[in-house]
C-alpha cells in the first residue's frame, strides 16, 4: 500500500464529450485528492483509436477547466507512451507470465470467450498477447465504498489480452503501467471498473509494481436501470452553469446540502473542506428526464 502524499487521477477516455456519470468520477476523484491535501492528475487514455472521437479530448479538457477541476500537472497521453507498455510486456513475456495467443474469438465462443488453453490448430500472423492466469487464482481487495471483493479470475476472466491482435494496447496493461509511472496512490473512478480491479491487481504483482488503494463511486443509472454513459440519457453537461450541476452530483454522492456560495472557486473550496467520503451510496438511480435539467445541454 501506498503512504503519502495523496495522488489521485481522472482518466477519461476520448469518446465522446463528457456526460453526467464521467463528471461525477472527476468531481468525486478531484474532491477525495483535495480533501487529502494531494494532487489529482488528468490522464486521456487514447489507446483506442478506431473508438475515438476527433477533438472529444480536446473539448473534455475544456468541460473540465469550466467547472473548476484543474489538473496539477501536464495532461498524459496514453497514445504517447507505448514505449512504457512495450517494456512492461517485454518483462512479462521473458518471464513466461506472458504468451503468443492464436486464437480468433469465434474459437473461443464455446467459452464464452474465457481462454484457459489455446485452442487453434494453426498460427496467426498477427497473434494476440495474454497474461497467463494460474488456475485457482483469487484476487481480493477492499474498496473504500463496495467493501471487500472478490473474483476468480481464472474462471471469470481466464487469460486476458495485454496486447490485441490488431497491435493495439488493451486497457488493462496501460492503465496499470500509467498508474505506477505517474505515482497514483489512490484510484477513485466508476463502479463499472470494479470487475476490472482485480485484473489490474494481478498484473502489479506480476510487474513488482505498487497497489493503491481503490474507490469505486456509483453510477449514474437511467430509469430502465443502464448506465447513464450507455443510455439515450448521456448528453452533455452544461458547463454555462457549473456550480448548479456541480451541487445536484454533489447530492449524487451521497452528500447534504451545502450553504449558497457566490461563486465556483467558493463552491469547490468548501466541497473540498465539507466532503463525507463514508456517505458515498453504492448506487444512484434513477437519473431519469435529465435532458431537461441543469446537467444536460438540451433535450
Amino acid at each position: 500500500m501506498f503512504k503519502l502524499p495523496y495522488r489521485g487521477r481522472f482518466a477519461p477516455s476520448p469518446t465522446g464529450p463528457l456526460h453526467a456519470g464521467s463528471l461525477l468520477a472527476a468531481f468525486g476523484s478531484w474532491l477525495l485528492a483535495r480533501q487529502a491535501g494531494g494532487q489529482w492528475l488528468v490522464r486521456i487514455e487514447d489507446v483506442d483509436p478506431p473508438r475515438e472521437v476527433p477533438g472529444a479530448a480536446q473539448q473534455q479538457l475544456q468541460t473540465l477547466a469550466a467547472f473548476g477541476l484543474h489538473a496539477d500537472g501536464e495532461v498524459v497521453l496514453q497514445s504517447q507512451r507505448s514505449a512504457h507498455y512495450q517494456q512492461a510486456l517485454d518483462t512479462l513475456l521473458a518471464s513466461g507470465q506472458a504468451f503468443e495467443c492464436h486464437c480468433s474469438r469465434s474459437a473461443l465462443a464455446a467459452t464464452q470467450g474465457i481462454h484457459r488453453r489455446c485452442v487453434n490448430t494453426h498460427t496467426r500472423p498477427d497473434p494476440a498477447i495474454r497474461l497467463r492466469v494460474p488456475e485457482g487464482c483469487v484476487m481480493h481487495f477492499n474498496d473504500a465504498v463496495f467493501g471487500r471483493y472478490q473474483q476468480r479470475v481464472d474462471s471469470a476472466v481466464g487469460d486476458f489480452v495485454l496486447r490485441r491482435s490488431d497491435g493495439l494496447w488493451a486497457y488493462q496493461l496501460a492503465v496499470v503501467v500509467d498508474d505506477a509511472l505517474q505515482g497514483i496512490s489512490h484510484v477513485v473512478r466508476g463502479a463499472d471498473l470494479l470487475d476490472s480491479t482485480p485484473r489490474q491487481i494481478l498484473l502489479q504483482q506480476a510487474l513488482a509494481l505498487p497497489t493503491p488503494s481503490y474507490t469505486h463511486l456509483p453510477l449514474l443509472l437511467d430509469a430502465s436501470g443502464k448506465k447513464l454513459s450507455k443510455s439515450s440519457a448521456a448528453l452533455p453537461v452544461d458547463s454555462a452553469q457549473p456550480q448548479a450541476v456541480l451541487r445536484r452530483l454533489w447530492g449524487y454522492l451521497g452528500q447534504p446540502p451545502l450553504p449558497s456560495t457566490n461563486t465556483l472557486e467558493a463552491f469547490l473550496n468548501l466541497a473540498a473542506l465539507r466532503f463525507q467520503a463514508d456517505k458515498i451510496p453504492t448506487q444512484v438511480r434513477p437519473v431519469c428526464a435529465a435532458h431537461n435539467t441543469i446537467i444536460t445541454t438540451r433535450a
